[in-house]
């Protein structure tokens, strides 16, 4: 290790796990743990014992720590509940001051995005996104949610959508399920998340690739990418989280988008497949994006 080079805290902070990680200056992940996410006391508090034991290790403190983390969210800094999670679908979270515990867990600058805007921010720096004026990062994990990058700006400032809650036309194969939204029942979230898709499935790492589920789901994260690209004709969707570690899934979405599509648009198999797309950090980018912010610091103007 560089011991010249600055260290960052990098936490990608889910619903299901709070995953961990110190940064170099360069990019370089040094040190990593995953970290279920249990209570918000109990987790953050898991999560600075990880970084205070590398610190003390390796004899250097970290000079800030970044979050990308799951929401609703308050990103507005001039909020008096800047860093706080809202209302959420996660039980004992909400109204939890994130930014502020984890601040005073650490005694560290510490700077917060969600975790969609996050990961898109790490993919428009380095990733799928890298070069793109516009894109959006659409995460299928225990929720669904989506970050979008259009006009040099993150959608929704200083707020930021709630693209998981949107409105989905039925497969006809999938009538009876209620949808586990407890919001909204049967919104994109409530039928298409990772938790709706074992709640009908089972693990949907056992499950045969010509299972009717994955059809099922593709047909909503296709509504959700022709829904994304026809409002803002985007030149990249990046579907990340743990659903789309099933490799055939993004194949059948770009199909399914093709169909929905209707020839509307000129897209062919190849500029879908440009178009729609998985993640240039893989199962990182959360957690680049969350070290991404721990360098940029307050200064996150693109």
């Amino acid at each position: 290790m560089n011991d010249n080079m600055d260290l960052f805290g990098a936490i990608d902070a889910g619903g299901t796990t709070f995953k961990c990680a110190v940064v170099n200056a360069c990019g370089d992940i040094l040190e990593r743990q995953r970290i279920p996410t249990t209570t918000p006391a109990e987790t953050i508090q898991a999560c600075a014992t990880f970084f205070s034991g590398f610190s003390q290790a390796q004899a250097k403190g970290l000079s800030s720590v970044g979050i990308a983390a799951f929401g609703p969210l308050d990103i507005d800094p001039k909020s008096a509940d800047h860093g706080t999670i809202l209302k959420t679908t996660k039980p004992g979270w909400s109204m939890t001051p994130v930014k502020q515990a984890f601040s005073k867990a650490l005694g560290l600058p510490v700077y917060i995005d969600t975790d969609v805007n996050g990961a898109l921010r790490a993919e428009l720096f380095s990733g799928a996104a890298k070069g793109c004026r516009s894109a959006a990062y659409m995460t299928v994990g225990t929720g669904i949610g989506a970050g979008i990058f259009v006009n040099r700006g993150f959608s929704g400032a200083p707020s930021h959508p709630e693209f998981g809650h949107v409105c989905v036309k039925r497969h006809p194969a999938d009538q009876s399920f209620e949808g586990l939204c407890k919001f909204h029942g049967d919104c994109l979230e409530g039928l298409a998340s990772a938790a709706a898709f074992e709640a009908r499935y089972g693990d949907p790492k056992q499950l045969p690739a010509d299972h009717i589920g994955w059809q099922i789901e593709a047909f909503y994260l296709a509504q959700a990418c022709i829904n994304l690209h026809l409002s803002m004709r985007l030149e990249r969707i990046i579907l990340g989280g743990g659903l789309m570690q099933a490799e055939h899934l993004i194949s059948l979405v770009r199909s399914q988008f093709l169909t929905l599509n209707g020839d509307y648009l000129s897209i062919d198999d190849a500029a879908a497949t440009r178009l729609i797309t998985l993640p240039g950090h893989g199962h990182d980018a959360g957690l680049m994006g969350a070290a991404r912010l721990a360098m940029l610091g307050a200064d996150l103007e693109w």
